[in-house]
């Protein structure tokens, strides 16, 4: 499938199962895997879809999907031992699409060996697609996207999804505020300049590799708490940063608690 293929399919499948359930979520249609964990009917029939569609195109591919590894936990290290392999979330930001927030969106990346060679990120509710080429660039709705220098480096503004973390500040930087508690909301916004830098506590890769490489296509940088540069097979120990440039993230890194 070719890049804007792709796309069309996310936007396909959003249009199909995710929309008319948006705002519409009958109280049976809503599932806790876990205490705070939520799961719908769209989350699970949008999977299924683009999950299908990625195996009938690339019958050799291994598809990690969120939900298929609740149910699967094998499936991540088959994923990361595959040449070919494909994360899916298929609504990002669940407990702000139940809530009836339109910060959510549909999550693709495409992984060659260690690395993500194209992702994809669609927001319905916006109408906003983000889409990554490696060597190729990063784009929103077709137009490039290079992330803007920090406006002030000596407080750069911070960012986290980790909610014991907010309010609190990394050295001597200005408190870190909530995210967009969306990682299909949230690389966005760090590309185009809403946030210098994000700290993450939760690590799974279909969370992280599209957002990773639309990041490092713009000119930033991601990586863990460990001073390594993300790699998208594993989960990092302790939490991953992503950052404006690879200057501040090597700042940040011995600030973290």
């Amino acid at each position: 499938m070719d890049t804007d293929a792709m796309l069309s399919l996310l936007q396909e499948v959003a249009e199909e199962v995710i929309n008319p359930r948006f705002r519409a979520l009958a109280g049976h249609q809503v599932i806790e895997k876990n205490p705070g964990d939520l799961v719908t009917v769209a989350d699970r029939e949008a999977e299924v879809l683009i999950t299908q569609r990625l195996q009938q195109a690339y019958p050799e591919a291994v598809v990690l999907g969120e939900e298929h590894y609740e149910t699967n936990r094998a499936v991540l290290q088959e994923y990361a031992e595959a040449h070919h392999a494909f994360t899916v979330d298929p609504i990002d930001g669940t407990k702000n699409f139940v809530n009836g927030s339109k910060d959510h969106g549909v999550m693709v990346a495409e992984l060659l060996g260690p690395d993500v060679v194209r992702s994809w990120i669609w927001q319905p509710q916006h109408e906003v697609a983000y889409v990554a080429e490696r060597g190729s660039g990063a784009f929103r709705n077709g137009e490039r996207l290079t992330r803007p220098p920090v406006l002030d480096p000596e407080a750069p503004r911070g960012v986290t999804s980790h909610r014991r973390w907010i309010g609190t500040s990394l050295g001597e930087l200005p408190p870190m505020e909530l995210t967009w508690i969306c990682c299909a909301v949230d690389y966005p916004m760090l590309v185009e300049g809403a946030a210098d830098y994000i700290v993450y506590k939760g690590r799974q890769p279909w969370d992280h590799a599209p957002g990773s490489l639309l990041l490092s296509e713009a000119g930033g940088f991601l990586g863990t708490f460990g001073s390594a540069a993300y790699d998208p097979r594993t989960i990092p120990a302790n939490g991953i940063i992503g950052a404006a440039d690879r200057e501040l993230y090597d700042l940040l890194v011995p600030l973290i608690p």
